[in-house]
């Protein structure tokens, strides 16, 4: 079984709907790790069936390297993203996790990924369903 850190702050609105989304396509054929910035955001992920739920910075840390694949919005990469609430120390985490990290690129933090064709999120989650399938024959 494949574990599956879902990463997001704020009201985690963006986390929510990955989750919701894995649960849909995967059932419990996978076990996802909500992981908050805050505890907002982790109770929202929570709500859409995440089997565990975690917040703040030592959570993030200590979570990034026991997961197979980290999910979230692209800023997740980016010190002080979020309005702030995504540390240097969760940026560096997830940035040196052995995790494969499957990221939606979501212009949040003012930067722009040349060549990537603008998408609505729904339409990042069903690609991310599609690579989790073919990465790890889920």
């Amino acid at each position: 079984m494949i574990k599956i850190a879902v990463i997001d702050g704020q009201g985690g609105g963006i986390g929510s709907f990955i989750i919701k989304s894995l649960r849909e396509s995967f059932g419990d054929k996978i076990e996802i790790i909500a992981l908050g910035t805050n505890a907002a955001a982790t109770a929202n992920m929570m709500k859409s069936k995440a089997n565990k739920g975690a917040s703040g910075e030592n959570a993030i840390v200590w979570n990034a390297s026991k997961v197979d694949l980290i999910i979230g919005p692209l800023s997740i990469l980016v010190a002080n993203a979020m309005m702030g609430e995504l540390t240097s120390k969760m940026a560096e985490a997830v940035g040196n996790s052995p995790a494969k990290k499957f990221l939606l690129p979501i212009n949040q933090e003012g930067i722009e990924i040349i060549s990537v064709v603008k998408e609505p999120l729904p339409h990042l989650v069903e690609k991310l369903i599609l690579h989790i399938k073919e990465e790890f024959n889920v």
